[in-house]
């Protein structure tokens, strides 16, 4: 190739010069308004509080939204649920969006398939909704910790939703990477978000009063221009309204809507009234009932709300599933943890399914929107498949030898605090503490959430919330002790997020005196964690297994797969895997009975099935058994199909109709 000599780089420069300044006089003389889109000309105010009305651009605006969360929803499906979002008459999705998910190690970013924000968002656009974005960084939404990241608790003094600066500086790391990705996304910027949120019901927390301040600016200095919004429950209202900030609010009986309401107008006088929250059913914690709302009273609080001048955002218009360990819980008087299934007594199921909700809000926006509804989606098909049974196994204790290099401590090291996963400490799952010992006696110490306990393989009991103190029967010799602790799930609701490190919480002891020398051993569960068990790791189930323990089983799909339920009767407390993807928790004592397993996740072919169970109420070994439901005709909503195993069942994640 050629080479320019010197003698012409002169010339060239003078040539390229001439070009941006005749260039520049061309450019200055356009129209530049002229020269934009039709739809981009239009978007200078954006949504606005105009007296008692929401304004978008010159025309009066009613927010008819509804809650949905991609994070629990897999992405295959996003399209179908906001399809049938739309078709309901609704023109507003709103949704949280996870720090603790998006940003797993400090500074390691995720915005990958099912965590694929702008992917949402934009998709969201293309059906006609618009978007208002809930991004915390605490967000609650009966997830692990509220939305935070557990390793912001290696810090002993972190204050966590303060201006405390352990908390502000990875507030401000985080925002400056969600914002350049959300920023774009606005209204203003040709986007489909018209409000943001800042935090989430602070008024009820409370314990510094130029956080939401903080929050405020660091939103506005990074580019969010829309509307800024708060939202509060009648518990934290009064502390929650700040300057410059819309106040809406979170209800679900029309007796504190009337009292919501006349202290809104007290405070900030005649201004746009909204629901941000209006709650459609309620999430549900293991050992509790399941909890239902009447669909005719849905219908009449949501005609209430409206008939009161309000804006509205359904919560949850489609909750979806705590895939994984990412539920949260609660603890006021006792710790209480939230189940897999995040239906919520939604208006779609879990599944994506309609109810009786859905047929009654589409009946009632379609008589106020003035325009017909987009048709209803048809529903994703569902089968039944034959039940399975584990065929391979393989010992708690003899997958320890393939795991990663236990961590050696002279004392207990809570999850968070392990140094492992890049110094970032571990989020979820099971953590493993084993010493030695060389007498019986009480074992007493903090354990959270739940503690198995065993003198080498055999299982003694469990310390936990209400079991402080266990009896070690008499040994001789040197023996191991092994504690087996599940986190159950961080609280995400309440003045106590500070407190919610989890595994072995300072000292645990025997008679009273300290154990040493720990091996801990960290079981996350991850895809990861199952790549060390080749298959040659694996062997034939015994006649009686020891547990804990994995096992492993195949599910042949000949034809395309569909949607199921998978139902663990025998199974007492564990996790399940389909193709490395986890579903979730299973635990006997309910209300939960189901585990939904989305078609999406399988693969037409061999499906590898795996469960992790700390323990069986069945020596057999029972299998699992894959339930559906399908659409019944004339006013029934939903038929019973014959499941797997010949009996019948309807396989909502409860085994009762969700409605």
């Amino acid at each position: 190739m050629g080479k320019w000599s010197i003698g012409r780089k002169p010339g060239r420069a003078l040539g390229l010069l001439l070009l941006v300044i005749l260039s520049f006089l061309v450019l200055c003389r356009l129209d530049w308004y002229n020269l934009l889109p039709a739809w981009l000309k239009q978007r200078q105010s954006g949504l606005q509080a105009n007296g008692q009305y929401f304004m978008l651009e010159d025309s009066t605006f009613w927010i008819f939204g509804g809650s949905m969360h991609y994070f629990r929803v897999p992405k295959e499906y996003w399209r179908d649920r906001l399809l049938k979002m739309k078709a309901c008459g609704l023109n507003t999705l709103t949704t949280y969006v996870p720090w603790n998910l998006h940003e797993p190690e400090r500074g390691k970013f995720d915005f990958s398939g099912n965590l694929d924000l702008e992917a949402f968002v934009l998709m969201a656009a293309e059906i006609g909704l618009w978007v208002i974005l809930r991004p915390g960084p605490y967000i609650c939404s009966e997830i692990d910790l509220g939305g935070l990241p557990s390793w912001l608790l290696q810090d002993s003094g972190m204050r966590l939703r303060t201006t405390y600066k352990g908390f502000t500086e990875a507030v401000d790391l985080y925002f400056d990477h969600l914002m350049s990705r959300v920023v774009p996304l606005q209204y203003k910027h040709g986007g489909p978000i018209i409000a943001v949120q800042v935090e989430n019901e602070y008024g009820s927390y409370n314990r510094d009063p130029a956080y939401m301040p903080y929050i405020k600016k660091a939103l506005e200095d990074r580019g969010i221009v829309e509307l800024l919004l708060t939202s509060d429950n009648k518990d934290g209202l009064q502390k929650g309204v700040m300057d410059g900030v819309l106040a809406t609010i979170n209800l679900q009986s029309q007796h504190e809507l009337q009292l919501l309401t006349n202290f809104l107008l007290s405070v900030q006088r005649v201004q746009p009234k909204m629901v941000m929250e209006y709650w459609t059913g309620w999430f549900d914690s293991w050992g509790g009932p399941h909890n239902i709302l009447d669909s005719s009273e849905v219908l009449k609080t949501v005609s209430a709300i409206l008939d009161a001048g309000s804006s509205i955002n359904l919560y949850m218009f489609h909750g979806g599933t705590n895939f994984g360990f990412i539920n949260g819980a609660m603890h006021f008087h006792e710790y209480k943890s939230d189940v897999t299934s995040y239906d919520y007594d939604a208006v779609l199921t879990e599944a994506g399914d309609y109810t009786a909700k859905y047929f009654k809000l589409r009946g009632f926006f379609g008589s106020i929107s003035g325009v017909p509804l987009p048709p209803q989606p048809d529903l994703l098909p569902k089968t039944a498949y034959k039940p399975l049974r584990p065929n391979l196994y393989l010992s708690l204790w003899d997958a320890l030898q393939y795991m990663e290099e236990p961590v050696n401590s002279e004392k207990p090291v809570n999850m968070e605090n392990l140094p492992i996963n890049n110094g970032n400490g571990q989020s979820f799952g099971y953590t493993l503490y084993e010493t030695t010992i060389a007498s019986s006696g009480i074992l007493s110490g903090l354990v959270r959430d739940r503690g198995q306990v065993f003198v080498n393989t055999v299982s003694v009991g469990f310390l936990d919330y209400e079991r402080k103190k266990i009896v070690i029967p008499l040994i001789q010799g040197y023996t191991r002790l092994r504690i087996l602790v599940e986190n159950r799930g961080r609280v995400n609701y309440g003045d106590n997020i500070d407190d919610q490190r989890k595994g072995l919480i300072g000292n645990i002891y025997l008679n009273d005196s300290p154990l040493k020398k720990f091996r801990i051993y960290s079981l996350d569960m991850k895809k990861s964690f199952f790549q060390r068990f080749s298959i040659d790791k694996w062997s034939p189930i015994p006649e009686v297994p020891t547990f804990p323990a994995f096992f492993l089983g195949a599910l042949s799909i000949s034809l395309p797969p569909f949607d199921t339920f998978m139902k663990l009767e025998g199974w007492e407390k564990g996790v399940v895997f389909i193709n490395g993807q986890n579903l979730g928790r299973y635990w006997n004592i309910g209300p939960q009975e189901t585990l939904y397993l989305p078609g999406a996740w399988l693969d037409q072919g061999i499906n590898q099935v795996g469960a992790f169970a700390a323990s069986s109420l069945d020596p057999a070994l029972p299998g699992i058994t894959m339930f559906s439901w399908e659409r019944g005709s004339g006013n029934s909503l939903f038929r019973l199909i014959t499941v797997g195993d010949g009996s019948e069942g309807l396989a909502s994640p409860f085994c009762i109709p969700p409605w």
